[in-house]
């Protein structure tokens, strides 16, 4: 049987243990699971691995819970940057938006991007006016209002700080997804809302192929989530690939070396979820938690928070 698998991940970091109620843990859980099953649908009935990834990291920018699509955090002016990525591991063809404000589901225009366009990467007011010629949904402000969120912003819009998700516990808000199909294809894509209070139109690694995002049928799919300034400094996700191609590293070694050694010794934290060309999956992280699930061929599910 030809393997096929996804693992996807709602951000690395956590709300600790301690400030966490079995009501939300739940929540978060249950639109994991509903993301992870979503894309593995598709998978199981012979769809492929782009439109797979696509889907789950859609669901999630859905939700609230997640820093990404519907539940991003504010800039400093009080507005949403969103910022995505996918790439398709058969032909290396990839689509990025960064700053986009307004769009529904940022991924459905990365991969339109990917799709419709000799560009790789758009950002601002002229992805905006991409978004429309394709008719990618938008959404008036409101929509991407959410109290937490709100506050975030409130305790610290007159200060020069910002903050990654979370005002106290550190918790890095992205969401992505790893696959590979029964064709023997990989994909990933990822989506960000960005960090609290940012300023100057600040771009992370979500969008940035080879780092936060990359996808390549040779080796691996990766989809990362952490300080993003430390992992475009890294090109954590194109790292990995190279250390399968050039070194011969298993995808665990490969993950391992670069999350739990490289990025460790500058201070790079954060995690990543990625599987290869044979089905294998990694979900390493460095933080205390990363929102993360996978399911490989028809096996039972995978659904973790916490280190274990």
């Amino acid at each position: 049987m030809t393997n096929f698998s996804i693992a996807i991940h709602g951000g690395a970091g956590t709300i600790t243990p301690a400030s966490m109620t079995p009501e939300l843990e739940h929540a978060y859980k249950t639109d994991l699971a509903n993301a992870l099953e979503a894309g593995h649908r598709i998978l199981n009935e012979g769809g492929s691995a782009l439109d797979a990834v696509e889907k789950s990291v859609l669901l999630l920018e859905n939700s609230p819970l997640f820093n990404a699509g519907r539940g991003s955090v504010f800039t400093k002016d009080g507005k949403h940057e969103m910022d995505a990525a996918i790439m398709c591991g058969d032909t290396l063809a990839a689509g990025a938006v960064a700053g986009v404000r307004s769009i529904r589901n940022p991924v459905v225009l990365a991969k339109a991007i990917l799709e419709h366009s000799d560009h790789v990467f758009m950002s601002g007011y002229g992805a905006e006016e991409f978004a429309r010629k394709y008719k990618v949904a938008f959404e008036p402000e409101e929509y991407f209002y959410t109290a937490q969120r709100y506050k975030q912003w409130r305790d610290v819009r007159d200060t020069d700080l910002f903050i990654l998700d979370h005002t106290v516990e550190k918790k890095f808000g992205t969401v992505g997804a790893v696959a590979l199909d029964k064709a023997g294809n990989l994909a990933a894509a990822t989506s960000t809302g960005g960090m609290t209070n940012k300023n100057y139109n600040r771009i992370g690694d979500t969008p940035i192929i080879g780092s936060g995002t990359y996808a390549n049928n040779a080796t691996c799919a990766i989809s990362c989530t952490g300080h993003g300034e430390f992992f475009i400094r890294a090109v954590v996700a194109y790292d990995i690939s190279c250390l399968i191609e050039y070194k011969g590293y298993t995808l665990q070694q490969a993950c391992e070396k670069v999350v739990l050694d490289k990025l460790v010794k500058f201070g790079g934290e954060g995690g990543l979820v990625a599987v290869d060309a044979h089905g294998n999956v990694a979900l390493p992280f460095n933080s205390e938690g990363m929102y993360r699930g996978s399911k490989v061929n028809n096996n039972e599910a995978y659904i973790g928070i916490y280190k274990e």
